[in-house]
Protein backbone atom coordinates (compact mmCIF):
# COMPACT_ATOMS: atom_id res chain seq x y z
CA UNK A 1 0.00 0.00 0.00
CA UNK A 2 1.40 3.21 -0.95
CA UNK A 3 1.52 5.57 1.95
CA UNK A 4 3.63 8.56 0.72
CA UNK A 5 6.69 7.59 2.65
CA UNK A 6 8.57 10.30 1.57
CA UNK A 7 5.89 12.93 2.75
CA UNK A 8 5.88 10.97 6.66
CA UNK A 9 9.48 11.53 6.66
CA UNK A 10 10.94 13.32 9.75
CA UNK A 11 13.08 15.22 7.69
CA UNK A 12 9.93 16.18 5.63
CA UNK A 13 7.75 16.76 7.24
CA UNK A 14 10.16 18.98 9.91
CA UNK A 15 10.50 21.41 6.86
CA UNK A 16 7.19 21.39 5.76
CA UNK A 17 6.50 22.27 9.53
CA UNK A 18 8.59 25.08 9.09
CA UNK A 19 6.30 26.67 6.44
CA UNK A 20 3.64 26.22 8.15
CA UNK A 21 2.07 22.78 6.47
CA UNK A 22 0.43 20.18 7.98
CA UNK A 23 1.01 16.47 7.98
CA UNK A 24 -2.84 16.38 7.03
CA UNK A 25 -2.34 18.95 4.17
CA UNK A 26 0.27 16.13 2.44
CA UNK A 27 -0.24 13.30 -0.06
CA UNK A 28 -0.88 10.49 1.97
CA UNK A 29 -3.82 8.72 2.70
CA UNK A 30 -5.43 7.28 6.22
CA UNK A 31 -4.16 3.60 6.76
CA UNK A 32 -6.39 0.99 4.34
CA UNK A 33 -8.10 3.33 2.66
CA UNK A 34 -6.40 3.24 -0.72
CA UNK A 35 -8.74 5.86 -2.62
CA UNK A 36 -8.11 9.14 -0.17
CA UNK A 37 -6.36 10.52 -3.11
CA UNK A 38 -7.74 8.68 -5.89
CA UNK A 39 -9.06 11.68 -7.55
CA UNK A 40 -6.10 13.80 -7.25
CA UNK A 41 -3.18 10.78 -8.33
CA UNK A 42 -4.11 10.93 -12.02
CA UNK A 43 -3.54 14.44 -11.98
CA UNK A 44 -0.03 14.24 -10.84
CA UNK A 45 0.67 11.42 -13.28
CA UNK A 46 -0.71 13.75 -16.25
CA UNK A 47 0.89 16.48 -14.32
CA UNK A 48 4.67 14.70 -14.46
CA UNK A 49 4.34 13.21 -17.49
CA UNK A 50 3.31 16.00 -19.51
CA UNK A 51 5.32 18.58 -18.11
CA UNK A 52 7.60 17.77 -15.28
CA UNK A 53 9.53 15.09 -16.93
CA UNK A 54 9.75 16.61 -20.28
CA UNK A 55 12.03 19.94 -19.51
CA UNK A 56 14.56 20.87 -17.10
CA UNK A 57 13.89 24.13 -15.26
CA UNK A 58 16.45 26.90 -14.74
CA UNK A 59 15.24 27.59 -11.33
CA UNK A 60 12.29 27.33 -8.90
CA UNK A 61 10.05 30.35 -10.26
CA UNK A 62 10.26 29.07 -13.93
CA UNK A 63 8.95 25.60 -12.59
CA UNK A 64 6.36 27.32 -10.58
CA UNK A 65 5.07 29.23 -13.35
CA UNK A 66 4.92 26.74 -16.29
CA UNK A 67 3.21 24.54 -13.04
CA UNK A 68 0.33 27.53 -12.88
CA UNK A 69 0.49 27.46 -16.51
CA UNK A 70 -0.32 23.84 -16.63
CA UNK A 71 -2.91 23.59 -14.72
CA UNK A 72 -4.51 26.63 -15.93
CA UNK A 73 -4.60 24.25 -19.46
CA UNK A 74 -5.90 21.35 -17.05
CA UNK A 75 -8.46 22.91 -16.04
CA UNK A 76 -9.65 25.32 -18.97
CA UNK A 77 -8.52 23.68 -22.52
CA UNK A 78 -7.29 19.69 -21.99
CA UNK A 79 -9.88 17.28 -22.59
CA UNK A 80 -10.61 14.80 -19.93
CA UNK A 81 -12.17 10.76 -20.85
CA UNK A 82 -14.13 10.66 -17.33
CA UNK A 83 -16.03 13.80 -17.65
CA UNK A 84 -17.09 12.79 -21.47
CA UNK A 85 -13.99 14.47 -23.16
CA UNK A 86 -14.57 18.28 -21.94
CA UNK A 87 -12.74 20.39 -20.59
CA UNK A 88 -13.41 20.56 -16.33
CA UNK A 89 -14.05 24.08 -16.63
CA UNK A 90 -16.94 23.31 -19.40
CA UNK A 91 -18.05 20.49 -16.75
CA UNK A 92 -18.70 22.56 -14.13
CA UNK A 93 -20.38 25.56 -16.21
CA UNK A 94 -22.66 23.01 -17.82
CA UNK A 95 -23.40 21.75 -14.30
CA UNK A 96 -25.30 25.70 -13.80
Amino acid sequence: MDRGVEYVAYLTQSELGRHGTARHQTSTNRPKQCTDNAHTEPFFHTLKTELVHLRKFENDVEAVAAIVEFVDFYNRERFHSGIGYQSPASYVRALG
